[in-house]
């Protein structure tokens, strides 16, 4: 009986090896150099008291007053941003900090801090040095800054040095795209930088 469909068969398995076969190809997945998954540490567990100190406490409450009281929640950002210049980093005891001054679940707050890369889920060294990757600055030689960097540190990418001093990281845009390339120490910017001129 299966002789019969023997031609037929032979017919298509001809047909297919006569058509070309697109192949697909991949690249490497790409990770995050965070994970934002908690975990008590001594330094970051929600038995640890965080408050706005007086100065800040003034700044975040005229935060607020540019927001309707029903649309308090849309000062989280800058709240945060205030929160982590104080503390140095956006820790559980900050998020949870806000959640209640926003009378927000800490969830809402939680969602918000890991989201933006501009909020420190660790903690960071005195010196916070953002080097841009992105490719203006790339093509202008931000690799060799970086390679300069951390032999100069003696750290690499996403690392901090023993003395807690520096951090190194490297962000996505700085928007100083005009004068590549660039690095932020801090909240100061340094432009046109060359493996020479980086360290001021």
């Amino acid at each position: 009986m299966l002789a019969r469909f023997r031609p037929t068969l032979s017919a298509t398995t001809a047909a297919l090896r006569s058509v070309s076969i697109r192949q697909l190809s991949t690249t490497r997945t790409a990770r995050s150099d965070a994970i934002f998954i908690h975990r008590d540490t001594p330094e970051n567990n929600p038995s640890i008291r965080f408050e706005f100190d007086a100065k800040n406490l003034d700044e975040a409450q005229r935060i607020m007053a540019k927001y309707p009281p029903q649309y308090k929640k849309a000062a989280m950002i800058p709240l945060l941003h205030l929160a982590q210049k104080q503390n140095g980093w956006t820790s559980l005891p900050v998020m949870n900090y806000i959640a209640k001054f926003l009378e927000v679940p800490p969830m809402r707050v939680y969602e918000v801090a890991t989201f933006y890369t501009m909020f420190n889920r660790n903690p960071v060294g005195k010196y916070f040095l953002q080097v841009c990757t992105t490719t203006p600055c790339q093509l202008c030689g931000s690799s060799k800054i970086v390679e300069t960097i951390e032999k100069h540190l003696g750290i690499k990418l996403g690392e901090t040095t023993s003395d807690k001093l520096f951090t190194l990281v490297e962000v996505e845009c700085a928007g100083a795209c005009i004068n590549a390339p660039v690095i932020s120490v801090n909240d100061d910017y340094f432009e046109d930088l060359t493996p020479d001129s980086w360290m001021i």
